[in-house]
């Protein structure tokens, strides 16, 4: 039997949001078991907001959660590093309302959680365990979930661009692989966006220091971390919104061209059929250490 994990001590970064441009401090702080984790506005009283799809309230280039009219922004980079660090119960303080962007990676949050530790609980880990898969579609955008002994994820991406193209990740997700294949991966950004994006109010804070940008023959500041950084990029999206389960996850989940919305929908679509899933308090499998991830042209079967 596994058990919860907590932060042993608060930590905290400042940074600004990708999208607002509004400085803000995030601060960890340690919860009790059973506690989730657990988004405060400091700014508003202490205003809480559940980590889960249930408050899911924007899902446009970027995760945004609201209660009561009360907003959170960007937290995918986050929550995929507190997922993968096994970190199960955690308050999350915001003095702003979006989580700050910091190098456009979650790498410094995979930093920051080095810095607090972790905290064995006296209350068993519960899991969400997928039995039957489900599938579904949007054009040439697809997604799916499927049982597994292990917690998978295969993305699929492919960009008409001459640094990019076809990319594809397949990868187990667990501390140890996520530090080592994907935390550092960027977020990345067109330049022939940028003018409709800003009209929506969106990337306000966007600079070449927290975002690959490209034009539309180059990357603008390279080097990449990795040659197939965007591949990567898109798989720490995807556990980051599969974190909205609430539960560590025992399934394989494959996206394809999919995006924050497909993401969503896939674990409220999930969560409200209960014929697809048990919950457990069994451990998965032991995850074998990969090679070091590569990029594929084949498209997902």
């Amino acid at each position: 039997m596994a058990y919860q994990f907590t932060i042993q001590r608060p930590v905290e970064v400042e940074g600004i949001g990708l999208h607002t441009a509004v400085p803000g401090r995030l601060r960890l702080v340690p919860a009790p078991a059973d506690t989730g984790i657990v988004f405060r506005r400091v700014d508003l009283d202490n205003f809480e907001i559940e980590a889960h799809v249930r408050n899911v309230a924007r899902v446009s280039y970027a995760t945004s959660l609201m209660r009561q009219s009360v907003l959170i922004s960007t937290t995918e980079h986050l929550l995929a590093a507190l997922y993968c660090c096994g970190v199960d119960n955690v308050y999350v303080e915001l003095d702003a309302l979006e989580v700050p962007i910091l190098d456009g990676s979650s790498q410094p949050f995979i930093d920051l959680l080095a810095q607090a530790g972790t905290r064995r609980q006296r209350r068993a880990r519960r899991y969400l365990r997928v039995v039957k898969p489900l599938e579904f579609s949007d054009g040439d955008r697809r997604i799916g979930i499927y049982p597994d002994d292990e917690f998978r994820v295969h993305c699929f991406v492919d960009y008409d661009h001459p640094s990019v193209g076809p990319q594809e990740i397949e990868l187990p997700v667990d501390r140890e692989t996520f530090c080592r294949e994907l935390a550092a991966a960027r977020t990345f950004g067109f330049v022939r966006d940028f003018p409709g994006l800003r009209e929506m109010g969106l990337i306000r804070g966007g600079s070449m220091d927290n975002a690959i940008v490209l034009d539309d023959a180059a990357i603008l500041n390279g080097p990449l971390r990795f040659a197939d950084e965007f591949g990567r990029h898109k798989a720490l999206d995807l556990i980051g919104d599969l974190a909205l389960v609430g539960l560590p996850l025992q399934a394989r989940v494959v996206a394809h061209r999919a995006g924050h919305a497909l993401h969503t929908q896939l674990v409220t679509r999930l969560l409200q059929d209960r014929s697809l899933w048990i919950e457990t308090t069994e451990e998965p499998a032991p995850v074998a250490a990969p090679p070091s991830a590569s990029a594929s042209v084949s498209a997902l079967s």
